[in-house]
This record gives structure tokens, sequence and C-alpha cells, in this order.
């Protein structure tokens, strides 16, 4: 019987310090061993958002404990691992200089090889960890810093169909909890607001709503909630302040996935329609209705990684390294920490003044 691969994967590009153990079973499955995650939100909540280098002293001081308690939960003896994975990027650097560092300076002591993970790469490949999922896929990625559709060909072959021209929608959701005096991170607090509110009080603009593709903007949404939410006195309207951004920001998706399905099946020769949401903003139940909805009116698969996976975690990153693993992929011990890496190589840059739709 083979020894089934252990793959150590270690994940700091932001604020969250993690480590895991991924292996597969005897059907070839994936098989998270363990999954530690420790996150910031203490050191950064009276900031209102992440602090770079406070995020990065954090790493450090945790990294050690983190890594050696992956190890201790999953059962696994350290010379049992056979590739360590580490974050490369994008992300703060500061923030990926010590998970690189530390997966260098482990792989290198241990002397087995080292991987390089594109963290995106770790979002798109999350699903694997829970569910079947054949390529070609459609992935939407929204998260605290990233939002964009990806056609997955297979491992290491991306075809971006559409980003956002300015913030992320996990950011979006943060700076409007913070407007509405939630304390950080406040994103995932929208959607308990907005239940409480009426979705239809406020009209709120839906930049590039009929241009751009499947490209997506959420900066003058971000302007007109900061304009409303100083006039605003009761408790009750920010729970519809809360409720008609989502509402909003339900209907941008809504119509911008329309538009990316009709790219993807121009791509592809499909036996088999799927759409992937991943990425911590996927954790919301609201939007998460809205795209199954979607899926069953248009006839496509819907995935979703588990809540536990939606957010930043390193068993997405031990999973990539699995299958880098399995065809020989490995990096050198120079690989550099890159703050900008597109899984879309050819991509253009899509964010700043002068981008054109």
């Amino acid at each position: 019987m083979s020894k089934k691969p252990i793959i150590l994967g270690i994940e700091s590009s932001c604020d969250e310090t993690a480590a895991s153990i991924v292996t597969e079973n005897e059907a070839g499955i994936p098989t998270i061993l363990s999954n530690v995650i420790s996150s910031q939100t203490d050191v950064h909540k009276e900031f209102g958002g992440v602090v770079p280098e406070l995020a990065a002293r954090s790493h450090m001081e945790k990294i050690d404990f983190i890594v050696n308690k992956a190890i201790k939960d999953s059962g696994i003896n350290i010379n049992d691992i056979d590739a360590v994975a580490s974050t490369a990027g994008p992300g703060l650097i500061v923030c990926l200089s010590v998970g690189l560092s530390f997966g260098k300076a482990l792989s290198a002591s241990l002397n087995i090889p080292f991987i390089a993970v594109n963290h995106l790469e770790g979002h798109a490949l999350s699903p694997k960890l829970d569910s079947k999922l054949d390529y070609p896929y459609l992935l939407l990625l929204i998260s605290g810093g990233h939002t964009q559709f990806l056609d997955v060909k297979k491992l290491g072959k991306y075809k971006r169909l559409g980003t956002t021209i300015d913030d992320a929608l996990g950011e979006a959701f943060d700076k409007t909890a913070k407007l509405l005096g939630i304390d950080f991170p406040g994103g995932p607090q929208i959607e308990i607001f907005a239940k409480k509110g009426d979705q239809n009080k406020y009209k709120l603009p839906k930049p590039i709503f009929n241009k751009g593709g499947c490209n997506l903007s959420f900066a003058g949404l971000k302007t007109a909630i900061l304009k409303i939410s100083k006039l605003i006195k009761t408790e009750q309207e920010k729970f519809d302040l809360a409720a008609s951004f989502q509402k909003t920001i339900n209907d941008i998706l809504h119509k911008k996935t329309q538009i990316a399905f009709k790219e993807f099946e121009k791509e592809n020769k499909l036996k088999e329609k799927i759409f992937v949401i991943a990425g911590g903003v996927a954790a919301n139940k609201h939007i998460r209705n809205m795209f199954i909805n979607l899926c069953k009116e248009k006839e496509y698969q819907y995935i979703f990684p588990s809540i536990k996976l939606c957010g930043d975690n390193a068993a997405m990153i031990a999973m990539v390294g699995l299958e880098k693993f399995k065809t020989k992929k490995f990096d050198n011990l120079d690989f550099p920490a890159k703050p900008r890496w597109q899984l879309d190589e050819e991509a253009l840059f899509m964010k700043g003044a002068g981008v054109k739709l």
C-alpha cells in the first residue's frame, strides 16, 4: 500500500495565522487532519481595519505555536510531512513574508519540497475539500480583498472573466458596517441588521450595472452609503440601510453572474455547468439563497465551500499543495512574496483611475 502524501499548509496573507494538515484517503479524496486558525480581530478592532505592521507582529508571535498545534492535532509526526505549502501572495507583503519564511525554513530543515501557493488558487480549489468537483467550472471569488469571476479550466490554468474595478465586495461590506457603527469586522453583522430592515427603503446606485460585462464596481455604492449614514437618526434607519445595501448587492451579483454564465459557456464545451462561490462573503445566507435560485433557473450546479472554509484558512492552501505535489510542481526556496499575483497572468490590472470598460 503506497503512502498517501501529507501536506502542511500555512496561511498568513492578511489577519489570520493558520496552519493545516491535509492528506487523502485510499479513494483519492482529500481529508483534513487538522485546520487551526487564529484570528486577529481583537488586535485590529480599535482601528476599524487591518493594520499591516500589527498583523505581521501577531503572525510572528503565533506562527510557531499554530503550526505545532496543527501537527499535534493531526496526530501525525512532523517527519511524516511530505511537503510544505505556504501562501506567497497576493496579500500584505509584511504578513505574507512571515508564513512564507516559516514554510521555507521548515521545508529546508525537513529536507522536503516547498510549494508556493497563490491565495486565490486556494479559494478556487477549496470546495474540493468537501465535495466532488470536476474541471472546468465557473468561480466567483468574493472576499475582503478580492472579487472576480474566473473560468477554472484545470489546476494552474485560469481565465478571468470579470473583476472589481475598485473595492472588493468584502471591503464594501466592512466599510458599510463601519458607517453604521458596527465594530470591525462588521461585514457578517450586515446580514443580521438587514433582517430587521426594509430593503426597499433606500434606492442605492448600482455602478456599471449596464456596462462593463461582468466587471463590478462598489466604490460609488459606498459613497452613497456614506452620505445617507450622516442623516440617519434611529436604529431602524440603520437596519433599513443595511437591508437596502444587501439587496443592492444581490441585484448587482444577480445580473453580473448571468453575464458571467454566458461568457463561461462561450469559453467551454460543457457536459455539466458548475458554479462555485467561494471567499468570506460566500457565507452570507441571503446572497447564498439568491445564487441557489439563480442556478436552479439557469440549470447550473452550485457549490459552496463549507462555512469554515469560506474565510481565509490553511486547509485550502494545503489542498493546492496536495494537487501540486502529485504533479511534482515544486518551488525554489528563493520564491518571493507577491503582494499582487493574478491567477490569470494575461488579465489586465483593473483598478485605479483611467480604467476603461
